[in-house]
């Protein structure tokens, strides 16, 4: 039996031992998922689905400090963050519960022509069948609710497989379930290598499967799935900002911060290019540098924490490397540019790096910030454009015809004004576009691509 052993990646110490699915049950899972949903005297009825669901969210709401040391331990995500991972966990329960009450299809109109005589048509929401689900490290219990709550809100089984650096919060999700008397086949927990993992993707009994990662895995899963299969990806961005010389600062700089340094850069739309018009560059990097030279980096688990490790060693050795190139192809370094032991790095800033270097032209996924400076405006939403990533970008200005024309004129499918890119709430479509993704995330637009339409029309003469 082989074994897989998750550690902190703060210290490498061990939190706990996991046992890894052969193929065989990997199988076995899919086939019991199948069974489930095929058999119409085991479906559960939205009555049913909503009282697990509230007694589920009521569960980590009673155990919420628990929960959040998990999450925090095996992810790395500082304490004060995973504990509001944890709380937009239950919130998204029971949004996906209040999302049931409406969760309907709609008249179709009848009668307007005389072939349609006669006839009235409505449709209405069908589960579309065994749900996949694969899942990144950086949320590692929040994440699991979009994709697992979800699919049982919506009347499909379900079975989830975690990243292999995180996969206790998601195991520890469909425990809860299971607890609150969700039938354990209709939520099921795979842990195993990437490779195990593709019978998964590749089976013809799944109906939609959902993944967030990196895009390099996601379109390969895309070219795998079986005919059929409704497919969601969720990738990443480079978070492209532009900063106006009429932002306010005093409300910008803050979010700057938070929104690149958050969970140490480790979020798809973590602010990594800004923008910044050359009248009020100087302003921007003081600012900008006073205020992140002051964060905590450290240990996950310390409550002071502001930054914390990165998710492996080898990805620090990465993000090293990247930041060390840029300086060579020409980036100033302002802050930053170091390990901090193994498994930390320091809250970095970098001016003008090169459009070549890596830094500018990938997602960095760590603890950076590059600043490009611009003398129009027209100017910043070319070079924000450069790239084929389309996922969240903002814009900081006064001027409501700024902030109009790069709405319309940036390459993003969601523009925050005056905010930073990393603002989501769980009730909001969320995705990307190009490189960055297809379909929509968020737990009703979720829900709703877990779903049919089915119409029935119904003709009578006394119609």
């Amino acid at each position: 039996m082989k074994e897989l052993e998750v550690t902190s990646p703060y210290d490498n110490s061990l939190i706990q031992t996991v046992k890894l699915n052969t193929v065989n049950e990997i199988v076995k899972k899919i086939d019991d998922a199948y069974e489930v949903f095929n058999d119409y005297e085991q479906r559960l009825s939205k009555v049913k689905r909503i009282e697990i669901l509230k007694k589920t969210a009521k569960y980590i709401e009673e155990n919420i400090e628990d929960i959040t040391i998990l999450c925090c331990s095996e992810g790395g995500k500082p304490y004060i963050d995973s504990k509001v991972e944890v709380q937009r966990a239950i919130n998204g329960i029971e949004l996906a519960i209040n999302a049931l009450a409406n969760f309907e299809g709609k008249e179709i109109a009848m009668g307007h022509t005389s072939s349609s005589e006669n006839r009235i048509a409505y449709t209405f929401k069908e589960p579309i069948g065994v749900v996949a689900a694969i899942s990144a490290f950086n949320h590692p219990f929040n994440l699991a609710v979009h994709q697992v709550v979800t699919a049982v809100a919506a009347g499909c089984p379900v079975i989830i497989k975690p990243a292999s650096s995180t996969p206790l919060s998601a195991m520890k999700l469909v425990d809860i379930l299971h607890e609150c008397g969700l039938p354990k086949k209709w939520a099921q927990a795979v842990v195993c290598n990437k490779d195990d993992a593709d019978v998964l993707v590749r089976s013809s009994k799944i109906s939609y499967l959902t993944f967030i990662g990196s895009a390099k895995v996601g379109w390969h899963l895309r070219s795998s799935i079986a005919p059929g299969t409704r497919l969601a990806l969720e990738h990443g961005g480079v978070a492209p900002v532009i900063v106006e010389k009429d932002a306010d600062f005093e409300d910008m700089i803050p979010l700057l911060v938070k929104g690149g340094f958050y969970h140490a850069g480790q979020v798809c739309v973590s602010v990594q290019k800004i923008f910044v018009h050359e009248d009020v560059s100087d302003e921007l990097v003081a600012a900008l540098v006073a205020k992140s030279a002051k964060l905590i980096v450290g240990n996950q688990l310390n409550k002071d924490t502001e930054i914390g490790p990165l998710i492996n060693n080898s990805e620090v050795n990465r993000v090293d490397s990247w930041v060390k190139d840029a300086q060579k192809e020409g980036a100033k370094l302002l802050l930053g540019g170091k390990k901090i032991g193994e498994s930390c790095y320091e809250p970095t800033i970098l001016l003008n790096p090169n459009d070549n270097s890596m830094v500018s032209t990938h997602e960095i996924f760590g603890p950076v910030i590059c600043i490009y400076t611009y003398n129009n405006l027209d100017e910043a939403i070319k070079r924000a454009n450069a790239l084929d990533f389309s996922f969240q970008t903002a814009v900081f200005t006064k001027n409501i015809d700024n902030a109009l024309k790069v709405v319309k004129r940036i390459n993003a499918k969601t523009v925050m004004i005056n905010d930073h890119t990393a603002f989501r709430v769980d009730w909001m479509p969320f995705g990307g576009n190009k490189l960055s993704g297809l379909g929509v995330g968020g737990i009703i637009d979720s829900m709703n691509e877990m779903s049919n339409e089915k119409l029935m029309v119904i003709k009578s003469k006394e119609l």
